[in-house]
This record gives structure tokens, C-alpha cells and sequence, in this order.
């Protein structure tokens, strides 16, 4: 059975619908997809285990945060990077090898639109 680091990830979001687009095209790639929605919420994931939920935040904007996303191939590293440039996001760091985190280690990483680092990695 292989394990995860997580069960799941809540992340405040100042445009829901802004963090869906973003979210559902960057993550496409890697296999995931949004699996619930609602009045303020969102979730994703595989299929039926959303384990990415957005919230609308009416508040404070919150501090930006860091996910890192298990990616299957070098190929969904390089898609995630190109489809979250295409929905809304920033680059902070192009798809390639990563030598000082692990010999093996490949990733991208975006600032999402609210100022959270997401990266999609391969190791």
C-alpha cells in the first residue's frame, strides 16, 4: 500500500472561482480532479477522495502556503507548470531536475492566485 504525507489540505482562497480554474487545469495533469462544490467550497482530488479543499476566505488574505503535488512522470511535471501558467498562474520555478533537494528529485512550482507556492513533483 503506498502511503501519503497528507489526508487532506484546506486552503483559504480569496476568488473561488479564480482557485477552481487555476486548480482544475494545473492539476489536470497530474490525475486529479474537483470532486465536490459548494456555496464558498471546493474539493479535489482523486476522483471521489477530495483531498484539496478551497475555502472562500471573506477576511484577512491569509498567508501564502506550500503544497507539492505527486506527479506520475517528468511529462505531467512539465503539463502542471504549463496549464497553471494558462489558468492563472505565476511561474516560480520552470519543470526540470533539482539536484540540491535529491539526484532524482524533478518539479515545477506556481504561485497560485492567491499568493500560495504549489509545485507538482517527480523524484
Amino acid at each position: 500500500m503506498e502511503t501519503t504525507m497528507y489526508d487532506h489540505i484546506g486552503l483559504r482562497v480569496a476568488d473561488l472561482d479564480a482557485a477552481m480554474r487555476f486548480y482544475t487545469a494545473a492539476l489536470a495533469p497530474l490525475g486529479y480532479v474537483l470532486c465536490s462544490s459548494g456555496d464558498g467550497y471546493a474539493g479535489f482530488g482523486p476522483k471521489g477522495e477530495p483531498a484539496l479543499w478551497l475555502h472562500l476566505n471573506k477576511g484577512r488574505k491569509a498567508d501564502g502556503a506550500h503544497i507539492a503535488f505527486r506527479a506520475g512522470d517528468h511529462d505531467a511535471v512539465k503539463a502542471f507548470h504549463r496549464e497553471g501558467l494558462k489558468s492563472g498562474g505565476h511561474d516560480n520555478g520552470g519543470a526540470g531536475p533539482r539536484k540540491d533537494y535529491s539526484p532524482t528529485y524533478y518539479a515545477a512550482f506556481l504561485i497560485d492566485p492567491d499568493g500560495n507556492n504549489v509545485e507538482a513533483v517527480c523524484a
